[in-house]
């Protein structure tokens, strides 16, 4: 398989826990965007779904959920983070993730979807940039956010004005797409070491 064109391996994080959370509307919209790209396989990792304790106790619940995510984020080539903004940066259950994580997120690039009030969750995705950039991630330029989200999208969780929405996710998933060749080809080449 030619891994210069091949698809790439992304997984999509979902970013929130909390109780009656947006996120899965944003979310399926999302995964609709990247189920529609041939050179793009992706698959999710839902914080809501895990149990890792903030202590970083290996528990064997722990274990059990670093079983299940862990897979998931080694073979991934890309990612998208979806989160929302609580408090001006983004949620504690999506940091305790990261934080249980290191390997897996180096030379890889994340793009980078928020939604929140009036900011769109832009604040929360300033903040990932910083957490993503330690981890030796690369963040992709451009981002998606939902501005006032709960009005963006009808029951239905179909967005009412796609245009702008749909075009910022080809766009930052056309990002996402070149850094994760470039980033596969030049690991292939030669082996990222943090150096």
């Amino acid at each position: 398989m030619n891994t210069t064109t091949s698809p790439l391996h992304v997984t999509l994080l979902v970013g929130s826990n909390r109780h009656g959370r947006f996120g899965p509307v944003v979310a399926d919209w999302l995964l609709d965007h990247l189920r529609r790209r041939d050179d793009l396989t992706p698959e999710v990792v839902d914080v809501a779904e895990t149990d890792l304790p903030t202590s970083f106790a290996r528990t064997p619940e722990a274990t059990a959920a670093l079983a299940r995510i862990t897979p998931k984020l080694a073979r991934a080539d890309a990612f998208v983070v979806l989160t929302p903004e609580y408090n001006h940066s983004f949620p504690a259950g999506l940091k305790n993730l990261v934080d249980w994580h290191y390997t897996e997120w180096r030379a890889k690039p994340v793009g980078l979807v928020s939604y929140g009030g009036l900011a769109g969750g832009l604040r929360a995705t300033e903040h990932l940039r910083q957490v993503f950039a330690e981890l030796h991630a690369v963040t992709v330029r451009d981002t998606v956010s939902f501005h006032n989200a709960g009005a963006s999208f009808d029951d239905a969780g179909t967005l009412r004005d796609p245009s702008g929405p749909d075009a910022a996710a080809k766009t930052m998933l056309d990002q996402l797409v070149w850094w994760g060749r470039a980033l596969r080809e030049a690991k292939e080449k030669r082996p990222y070491d943090g150096a």
